[in-house]
C-alpha cells in the first residue's frame, strides 16, 4: 500500500505556471505506474497525464498536451506536474494516483487528498 500527498497547488493568473509535487510513502513507489487527475466544480473528475514506473513512458490528455509535463523521481519517491501557460479552464482539485496502468481509462488503487489549482483570468 501506498500513501500520497499532493502540494503547490495554488492561485494563479492566466498565462502563469505552477508545480505540483506528489509524495508517496513506502518502499515500492518504483514498483507503480502514475497518474493525475483532476476535478472540477460540478464535472466528473478527468485523467490529466500518468507515468511509467521507469518514468520512460507518458500519457497526457489532449487537453494538457504541450503545456503540462509529468515526471518523478524514485529517489525521492516523488511524481511532480509542471503546468505552464495555465488557462482558468484549468481550475480544479489536482489529485495524485498510484497503482493503474498508463492509460486515461485505467483505475487507479490508491489516491492523495487533492491540492486546489486556480487559475484567474
Amino acid at each position: 500500500q501506498v500513501q500520497l500527498v499532493e502540494s503547490g497547488g495554488g492561485l494563479v493568473q492566466a498565462g502563469g505556471s505552477l508545480r505540483l509535487s506528489c509524495a508517496a510513502s513506502g518502499r515500492t513507489f518504483s514498483s507503480y505506474n502514475m497518474a493525475w487527475f483532476r476535478q472540477a466544480p460540478g464535472k466528473e473528475r478527468e485523467f490529466v497525464v500518468a507515468i511509467s514506473r521507469s518514468g520512460g513512458s507518458t500519457v497526457y490528455a489532449d487537453s494538457v498536451k504541450g503545456r503540462f509535463t509529468i515526471s518523478r523521481d524514485n529517489a525521492k519517491n516523488t511524481v511532480y506536474l509542471q503546468m505552464n501557460s495555465l488557462k482558468p479552464e484549468d481550475t480544479a482539485v489536482y489529485y495524485c494516483a498510484a497503482g493503474g496502468l498508463v492509460s486515461p481509462q485505467a483505475k487507479y488503487l490508491y489516491w492523495g487528498q487533492g491540492t486546489q489549482v486556480t487559475v484567474s483570468s
